[in-house]
């Protein structure tokens, strides 16, 4: 293919195509190098890019390499933390009264719920039998939660390699409470580190796990689930996003 019907066609691609014929052969490659190329390119996704008042020795093909690619999601490094490090201290209360207090190890809440129980709802072991992160612990034995009262929970996760804690949720009202779902939800943002400035604005949800109701003034829990799902989705970046809280 001769140098002018290259000329001609090179500059109706796009930058990936553009690329990938540089690819091709040597004569592709030289002459997808132009530089008046890239700065066409340029020219269409960031036409400021084009009116620099001097030149610069950073070329238009470089320029648009740098600025196009999207940065793609990288594995967390392991934590220093481990679930066997920590212990989780839950509390609920009903109008002011204690009716749930446990410390469960960290280990607990990871593993889950092994096998669920009878008598919850299709749509909730759809949810819980799905292939998403979870951190779940039974509730051995039940609690009732009175419908209508305000309920609120804390939790506070503890370190054994410190003995420093952290707040995760401080008295957190259960005002979503769905029946369709058999689970009532409550929320609190997180406190970081100082040394964490510019993190902020994540959320840790608690979720109290109904089975189906004999009575309507009182919701029967099996289980308690804990998630992060506003910055983290598996194990690895639960355990950097506890590290990072402000422990004390």
């Amino acid at each position: 293919m001769t140098c002018v019907v290259l000329k001609a066609v090179f500059p109706l691609l796009d930058g990936v195509d553009l690329a990938s014929c540089m690819l091709v052969c040597k004569q592709w490659r030289d002459i997808a190098q132009d530089d008046y190329l890239w700065k066409c390119l340029c020219a269409r996704r960031w036409p400021s890019l084009c009116k620099r008042p001097s030149p610069s020795t950073v070329t238009y093909y470089k320029l648009y390499g740098t600025f196009y690619k999207r940065r793609r999601h990288q594995a967390l490094p392991p934590s220093r933390l481990s679930f066997n490090d920590l212990d989780f201290y839950i509390d609920i209360w009903a109008e002011g009264q204690s009716i749930f207090s446990e410390v469960f190890s960290g280990l607990v809440l990871h593993g889950g719920i092994k096998t669920l129980p009878t008598g919850i709802s299709n749509i909730l072991r759809y949810r819980l039998e799905g292939p998403d992160y979870k951190m779940m612990l039974p509730v051995e034995p039940r609690f009732s939660v009175p419908l209508g009262q305000k309920v609120s929970v804390s939790v506070l996760v503890g370190r054994r390699d410190s003995s420093k804690f952290a707040c995760i949720v401080n008295k957190a009202m259960f005002d979503d409470i769905n029946w369709t779902s058999f689970r009532a939800l409550a929320f609190d943002y997180l406190d970081f580190s100082p040394i964490h400035p510019f993190i902020s604005g994540i959320r840790a949800w608690v979720s109290l796990l109904f089975a189906d109701a004999e009575n309507d003034e009182v919701a029967n829990v099996f289980g308690i689930e804990m998630d992060f799902c506003d910055a983290a989705n598996n194990e690895t970046e639960v355990l950097w996003l506890l590290d990072m809280l402000d422990w004390k």
